[in-house]
């Protein structure tokens, strides 16, 4: 099993896309957009989407919200890299259990697609999905109130870090049950198996 858990779009056109290890050329990336519709800015996205387009990777989008299991299977079906984007994560979270993706998703990764998730779409793979709880703008949660994620690794993230969040990180931290692996845009963690390798620009936040 393969997973990319990326901060941002920035890491995968210069590090996470070859990470996988398909060439462009059969790169065929199932892009699930859900998690942006719970997010205030939609400019943000198609930006991020005119991106991959300009670097020539194959990508075809889906909203799996409202979707039968054997639509977002047959979606897939073609596909090599699952790649879900950024946004709202309660909105994601949401979806997801109401589709069973997290059961499609299981069997997907079995057959050997590889996992990429931004932002809300890498925290999805954590065993709770608390730190997107910190944003101290607010946000709206869509009712959910269990945090309770994918659990694909025994850690969770804070992504999008900049140095002026460190008092805060600090102190929620301190409540956490699960160790926190922090992520500046520009950075991601290679998942394989049980082994989790930081890359990126720069080198990765530590704080005690």
């Amino acid at each position: 099993m393969k997973l990319i858990l990326s901060s941002d779009l920035s890491f995968l056109l210069k590090y996470g896309y070859d990470l996988t290890g398909i060439s462009k050329s059969e790169m065929c990336i199932g892009y699930v957009t859900t998690a942006s519709k719970g997010s205030r800015s939609q400019e943000f996205f198609e930006k991020v989407k005119k991106s991959i387009h300009e670097k020539e990777y194959s990508f075809e989008e889906i909203d799996i919200e409202g979707k039968t299991e054997k639509q977002i299977r047959d979606f897939f079906n073609d596909k090599n890299v699952i790649h879900i984007e950024g946004g709202n994560t309660f909105y994601l979270l949401k979806a997801i259990r109401e589709t069973g993706f997290d059961k499609i998703l299981k069997d997907l990764l079995s057959e050997g697609k590889i996992y990429i998730g931004t932002s809300a779409g890498a925290y999805i793979m954590c065993p709770s999905i608390e730190v997107a709880d910190w944003n101290q703008n607010g946000r709206d949660r869509f009712g959910v109130i269990d945090f309770t994620a994918l659990n694909y690794v025994p850690f969770v993230l804070k992504v999008h870090y900049t140095d002026d969040m460190e008092s805060m990180v600090k102190e929620k931290m301190k409540s956490l049950k699960y160790p926190l692996r922090i992520l500046r845009d520009g950075q991601g963690i290679l998942v394989e198996g049980d082994t989790y390798t930081f890359t990126g620009d720069g080198s990765e936040i530590v704080l005690n």
